[in-house]
């Protein structure tokens, strides 16, 4: 039976993600790495620690009506600390907390540049129960993004389930997939999946004789994918298709639309290599 695409805690990860702009030569760029390392506190307990760099690079080549200079760079840095302990003989329960630095970082970082991120999940894995015909996890939580601009929790769902030793699908928000096994190193997938970010504009724009403070991405992909595990724990992959829903704004100080800079859908192209626990 194949085992290879359980989902686990990335310990490592540098990936590489393109949309290149419909009609346009704008591009959009994004530079990702991130570690995470586990401490076991007892035998089924583990506090967390980690970090995520982003780095997006807007390569805004069409003319605009007021200058483009201070977008071309976006960074966003993330701390990351999380515990998680056997609740009971079925379920895990975890949470984590996720100091966020979004921001163009042109000059000293200030308060506005600071969000605040976090969750709590209650987890159920039996995926390697032998006893089931159809191995399952799933993943209950409550995620809350300052950058999102909403202030109340949102769901996180995430059911995995085998179907047979070559079939596994998964449902959730903010990802679905479907997977064939070809082998122990082989894999193919379809994906459905949400991504995007917010960030404080340190050198604010006047656009419509408004200021400009914030700008956002948020885009919904589709496609199929790729992943080769070199060895049980490190893996490849690539993905690429179209995205249904793409939407980059230039936002005032209270998050209000101000200018969107692009809402062609696109087609998207990620890839990197990961080690996985």
């Amino acid at each position: 039976m194949f085992k290879v695409n359980a989902q686990l805690t990335d310990l490592f990860r540098l990936e590489y993600s393109f949309i290149p702009k419909s009609k346009s030569e704008d591009q959009y760029t994004r530079l990702r790495a991130l570690f995470n390392y586990p401490i076991k506190i007892k035998e089924s307990d583990y506090l967390v620690f980690g970090a995520e760099y982003n780095r997006v690079i807007l390569n805004l080549e069409d003319t605009y009506p007021f200058e483009t200079s201070g977008l071309n760079t976006i960074h966003i840095i993330d701390f990351n600390l999380g515990y998680t302990f056997k609740w009971n003989e079925k379920w895990r329960f975890g949470f984590k907390i996720n100091p966020r630095i979004a921001s163009t970082l042109t000059r000293s970082i200030t308060n506005d540049d600071i969000f605040i991120n976090g969750g709590v999940y209650f987890v159920t894995d039996r995926m390697d129960d032998t006893s089931l015909i159809h191995p399952y996890r799933l993943v209950l939580g409550l995620t809350y993004n300052a950058t999102t601009g909403l202030p109340f929790p949102l769901p996180f769902i995430s059911y995995t389930r085998e179907i047979n030793q070559y079939w596994e699908y998964n449902l959730g928000v903010p990802k679905s997939s479907l997977k064939y096994n070809i082998n122990n190193k082989n894999v193919l997938l379809s994906f459905v999946g949400l991504d995007g970010y917010l960030a404080h504009l340190q050198r604010p724009t006047i656009v419509n004789e408004q200021e400009v403070d914030h700008i956002s991405l948020s885009v919904i992909v589709g496609g199929a994918g790729y992943q080769y595990f070199f060895t049980e724990h490190i893996m490849g992959y690539m993905y690429s298709g179209y995205s249904f829903r793409l939407n980059n704004v230039l936002r005032n100080e209270n998050r209000e639309e101000i200018y969107k800079l692009d809402d062609r859908n696109a087609f998207y192209l990620r890839t990197g290599i990961k080690y996985k626990f």
